[in-house]
């Protein structure tokens, strides 16, 4: 550990799924796991690297159908992390239709498949640790619906996600895991910042289920996108009114951090974006991006300082989540260690050493 670095938690992981998220289906072609790892294991400042990565359960980087038959393709993704001397953290599972999972608020055999899905990820949580390669992490979901649908029925389908929800907390426990909500404006009753809390106290089992904030998604949480009742800053903001900006985020940040137990470090410039079958969602910019709206060393204080400013120790890992880059910007090694340095300098403000 450098002199001038002397943080060494939260760790500092890099995201897999860019590879994989909003390419394929005629777009850009995936990036192999092999690929990212090299990437991020690579990447270097001051002396400090990466110390994992967090990990999308699908294809192609995993087949987590085939974890149901053997252990072999979780020792496969064990030993490819530690022979590049990273640790694994959150893991998603693949709780959406087209990767054969349902929605949290279908018909019984859909919401059968989001707890089929759910289950296969948390075993795989749960083998990964097992095998020493994941000392912390969750296992992340999100309500696998559209704003749309949801809308049709507000009260019923939040009813029937939090029912659902409770559940795959059920199966969470029964692996020792803990499951983490991703607040993004795309999913259907995680679509603002209040339909989050209010799922969340729904299904009241704190103790499993909390919220994964993403600093480029929650940033249009302030901005009303799908859920204009619940804006915090005023239309047509001047971005220049930084006092003003603070003063919202904090609002927001108060109001979801008490719930808050996985934590992406992302850049956003306050548009929305989609590639690929991914729906409309936060923009995520570069670290370097002069039109991202986020100081992000800064603001991410919001999330990992209480209200009283002290660094709450909640996070024993945070992730940078950058989606939907062009792979000419991802297989780019000056791309990671852009990133890298910024979560360094994350961690050297709002981290501790033990």
């Amino acid at each position: 550990m450098s002199s001038v670095h002397v943080n060494n938690f939260p760790k500092l992981h890099n995201a897999a799924w860019p590879g994989v998220v909003g390419k394929g289906d005629g777009g850009e072609p995936p990036i192999d796991l092999d690929t990212m790892l090299d990437l991020t294991a690579a990447a270097e400042v001051d002396g400090i690297k990466f110390d994992g990565f967090d990990l999308f359960l699908y294809l192609p980087h995993i087949d987590i159908d085939a974890t149901v038959k053997s252990d072999d393709e979780i020792k496969r993704l064990a030993e490819k992390a530690q022979r590049r001397n990273l640790m694994i953290g959150t893991v998603v599972a693949p709780i959406w239709p087209p990767t054969g999972g349902g929605s949290a608020m279908g018909t019984e055999a859909e919401r059968k498949r989001f707890l089929d899905q759910v289950r296969k990820g948390c075993r795989v949580a749960m083998r990964l640790r097992e095998l020493g390669v994941r000392p912390y992490g969750c296992v992340r979901i999100d309500t696998a619906c559209n704003v749309e649908g949801w809308l049709s029925d507000p009260e019923g389908n939040q009813k029937k996600i939090a029912a659902t929800f409770r559940e795959a907390c059920v199966i969470a426990e029964d692996h020792g895991e803990r499951l983490a909500a991703e607040g993004e404006i795309c999913w259907g009753g995680l679509h603002s910042w209040k339909k989050a809390i209010q799922l969340l106290e729904m299904v009241d089992r704190p103790q499993t289920l909390g919220f994964q904030a993403d600093m480029a998604h929650t940033l249009l949480y302030l901005l009303g996108y799908n859920a204009p009742e619940d804006r915090i800053l005023p239309e047509n903001f001047d971005w220049s009114q930084r006092d003003v900006f603070d003063a919202a985020y904090r609002q927001l940040t108060d109001a979801l951090r008490p719930w808050t137990i996985d934590f992406h470090v992302a850049q956003n410039d306050a548009t929305v974006h989609g590639s690929g079958t991914h729906d409309k969602t936060g923009r995520h910019c570069l670290a370097t991006d002069p039109n991202g709206k986020l100081d992000i060393p800064r603001h991410a204080g919001f999330w990992l300082r209480d209200s009283s400013g002290e660094v709450t120790k909640r996070m024993r890992h945070i992730c940078w989540d950058g989606c939907m880059f062009p792979n000419s910007v991802m297989l780019n090694p000056q791309t990671w260690t852009d990133i890298l340095r910024v979560m360094i300098e994350v961690r050297d403000r709002h981290g501790w050493r033990e």
